[in-house]
């Protein structure tokens, strides 16, 4: 008897086996274990306050646009921050800010009001009150909106004064911002001495600061700018070490109160620094990070995470995992019932000795358990801070590295098709899968401002639905099935992740805004198509009946154009339309708006159509022998092919035919011979 003996794998098979779709899973679940676990020590060392995160820490990113540490900065515009200050007044919020400090601190009170003033020489709301100079207080009946400036170059008896005047008043500030000490390296040596002094000077400090917190003011003390020593006067002896000892000094004392040390402040000047006065830039983003700790946790921006409290669930939410949590249950209960089988059969000796391995069918409710963990992952993503978050920013690393990626990936993993058709299954879903790759990189990357990559898109979605039509029409040409069953699987297939995540992280349908174009263009067709006239299956034509397909199917494309014109030629009559009930929640968006759907839905209106005609056009190139792709040789007929290369040699030069005669002489000369020896005429 012969003995077959296997070739051992190589440790570079063995690594290629690996590479499989489970070994990809098992990776996943252990990275995202490991991450949660990750973030769950940070939150246990410095907390889970955002607020905290927001002003202590953060970098600059390649755009130049600030980074707090963990969470979403939202750039507010003028009329952001008027529409916040617009809606605290009208719950009954006194919108009261107070800077109390130095030049520097009048420099931010400065171009804080200038980001919430408007028209001030027009509207007797606004105005602007003088005191002794240099203190200032705006006003702004409207916006129920009083900031005021303090002069005060040291913590003096002045600042402390202060400070127990707003801690006896019956409506302290909603925020005081404090800093001072630039004046004190100016004009002092900063010794031990000076040091203890200013300390003490702090401590006074501490009682009103914690009273007036307990009260709901919010405390800031902004620590000290760093300077650009080569751009201050050789007169002036300011050095960034003297700073940094009055940093510390405050920061000692103040931890111990209920006051917030600001210390993003001084990494956003030191990537920004002047000299004694701050730059613009380190303005604009103090006052964007007092913006977005004021106003985001009353407003709804999705790019605004940081000192926002996490949306409450709802009912629903809570109804879907729940049944999420039950059906894990039951697989687990599976699972113990089978295990349990398997060691009593053990115990009780009745194992077979060659026992066949048992394959189970598919579990509907093991694979809805899965989904839930994969929700519950999302949830915790989304919808929490328990994962630190940051704004998006384009790079050209951050786009074209993951594109490349996965294009380098693919080069690996190929395979031969069966089929020749033009535009077949395997061809189109591998097109679409790869569109919708560009796209997710494309949404995490923030990558819409380069016109280049957005133009890009924009092509692939009508790409994607140009294929989606000619797809669709090509299967009932080839099928004649325009049943419900057909329509029901497709968008199922199309909707079932998108509705899951409506559920389960609170979000309207237009959230995911690529879904629902897909449908509803599908929808659109499929109505038009499942009309009559029908359009019957392929195979059962006649030669008597074919003709008369062909016009139902002009027909129809006329109807789909028609349709869509009339709805492109009136936005009320098309918001008319998609906002009646009961299909209007599939169209707004959380602000039951529905501008975003009509400029989506704009953009792409004819690619459908264009897919459609350009399937329509293929069936009637195929009925004429134009073209021939029922096998792997030539797609063309030859005189088509030598027709088409004429005409393009041709209109290369259309101005200048003596060009053109010499481009012809070369294409008989030349190409046509290899051609001929190559088989392509």
């Amino acid at each position: 008897m012969a003995i077959v003996s296997y070739p051992k794998k190589t440790s570079a098979e063995w690594f290629i086996e690996q590479l499989n779709v489970e070994n990809a899973k098992l990776l996943a679940f252990v990275l995202v274990l490991g991450f949660i676990g990750y973030h769950g020590i940070l939150h246990l060392r410095y907390g889970p306050d955002s607020c905290t995160w927001l002003l202590t820490s953060g970098r600059y990113k390649g755009d130049h646009e600030w980074q707090p540490y963990g969470c979403m900065l939202h750039k507010y515009s003028k009329t952001d921050a008027r529409r916040c200050l617009r809606y605290l007044a009208f719950w009954g919020k006194y919108n009261s800010f107070a800077f109390i400090g130095d030049s520097r601190l009048e420099q931010l009170y400065e171009y804080f009001i200038g980001v919430l003033k408007t028209r001030s020489d027009l509207d007797s709301s606004y105005s602007t009150i003088d005191h002794r100079m240099p203190n200032y207080t705006y006003v702004d009946s409207k916006l129920k909106l009083f900031v005021t400036f303090i002069w005060s170059n040291d913590v003096s008896k002045t600042m402390v004064d202060q400070f127990r005047v707003w801690q006896r008043s019956n409506r302290p500030p909603s925020v005081i911002v404090a800093s001072t000490g630039l004046q004190l390296v100016k004009n002092r040596n900063t010794t031990d001495v000076i040091l203890e002094e200013y300390k003490r000077n702090l401590t006074q400090l501490v009682q009103p600061i914690d009273a007036l917190a307990s009260r709901g003011t919010q405390v800031l003390w902004k620590l000290l700018e760093p300077v650009d020593t080569t751009l201050i006067k050789d007169d002036v002896k300011i050095n960034n070490h003297d700073i940094d000892a009055y940093n510390s000094a405050a920061m000692e004392i103040l931890r111990h109160s209920e006051a917030r040390v600001w210390g993003a402040a001084r990494l956003v000047a030191a990537g920004s620094a002047g000299g004694e006065t701050l730059t613009r830039t380190a303005l604009r983003h103090c006052a964007q990070i007092l913006l977005n700790m004021f106003c985001n946790d009353h407003m709804n921006f999705n790019d605004g995470s940081c000192c926002a409290q996490p949306e409450s669930y709802t009912q629903l939410q809570m109804l879907t995992f729940a049944l999420f949590l039950l059906c894990a249950v039951a697989a687990s209960l599976r699972y113990i019932w089978r295990w349990s089988q398997n060691i009593k059969q053990k115990m009780d000796g009745y194992a077979l000795v060659n026992q066949p391995t048992v394959v189970h069918p598919p579990s509907p409710v093991l694979a809805l358990a899965k989904l839930g963990m994969i929700m519950a992952y999302f949830y915790l993503c989304d919808r929490t801070n328990f994962f630190m978050k940051e704004n998006k920013y384009y790079s050209e690393w951050s786009f074209w590295l993951p594109v490349g990626y996965v294009f380098a990936l693919g080069l690996f993993f190929t395979d031969d098709s069966r089929s020749s058709r033009v535009l077949h299954r395997n061809q189109t879903d591998e097109w679409k899968g790869w569109m919708q790759l560009v796209i997710l990189v494309y949404q995490v990357t923030g990558a819409s401002k380069v016109l280049p990559i957005y133009m890009l898109v924009r092509a692939l979605v009508s790409a994607y639905l140009f294929l989606t039509g000619y797809g669709h029409f090509y299967y009932t040409w080839k099928t004649g099935d325009t049943g419900l069953v057909r329509y029901f699987r497709v968008i199922f297939r199309l909707n079932f992740l998108t509705v899951v995540l409506c559920l389960t992280m609170n979000r309207p349908y237009q959230f995911y805004s690529f879904i629902p174009l897909v449908s509803f263009w599908y929808t659109l067709v499929f109505v038009i198509l499942a009309l009559p006239p029908h359009i019957t299956q392929s195979s059962s034509h006649t030669v008597e009946s074919k003709p008369y397909q062909y016009l139902y199917i002009a027909l129809k494309i006329m109807g789909l154009l028609t349709i869509v014109t009339v709805l492109y030629m009136s936005e009320v009559f098309f918001q008319k339309i998609f906002v009646t009930r009961p299909w209007k929640a599939l169209f707004v968006n959380s602000d039951d708006d529905i501008h975003q759907w009509w400029f989506m839905w704009k953009q792409d209106r004819y690619s459908m159509a264009y897919g459609i005609i350009f399937a329509t056009a293929y069936l009637l190139a195929q009925r004429y022998n134009l073209l021939d792709d029922n096998n792997h040789s030539n797609l063309f007929t030859p005189g088509l092919s030598l027709t088409a290369t004429l005409l393009a040699f041709i209109g290369i030069v259309p101005d200048d035919w003596r060009l053109v005669l010499r481009n012809f002489a070369i294409f008989l000369a030349i190409l046509v011979p290899i051609g001929i020896h190559d088989g392509m005429f």
